[in-house]
């Protein structure tokens, strides 16, 4: 297998273990990232129902991110993913890291949405 095609694979093993632990509640929805090699994207879902409640992007204007394939972009998009949080009543979230390493822009956004007021 290819190198790339092993990362992949990798992930999406991990992905797949995290996700048999952690479901998201209408009480405590889950809080989903993914990044990609430019962006950074983040939603808070309520899997029961199976709807986004939340979501919040790097590729968004209102964000004026100018990098969203770094940490800072990765914590202004944590920053306003807890806020539209806010506004929807949500503040309890359940972090699902999809398979990716607690690192780098990962950590950056839950930690920016920790301080905007999530609890996770």
């Amino acid at each position: 297998m290819r190198r790339a095609t092993e990362r992949i694979v990798r992930r999406q093993r991990r992905k797949r273990g995290l996700r048999r632990r952690i479901r998201g509640t209408p009480a405590r929805p889950r809080l989903s990232i993914y990044r990609s090699i430019n962006h950074t994207y983040a939603q808070i879902i309520n899997d029961l129902e199976g709807k986004t409640l939340v979501a919040a992007a790097s590729t968004e204007k209102e964000l004026k991110v100018e990098d969203g394939g770094n940490v800072k972009g990765a914590a202004e998009v944590g920053k306003h993913l807890a806020a539209r949080a806010k506004e929807a009543g949500i503040t309890q979230v359940v972090f699902d890291r999809n398979g990716f390493r607690y690192h780098g822009r990962v950590k950056a956004l839950a930690d920016a949405a920790r301080a905007a007021g999530l609890k996770f």
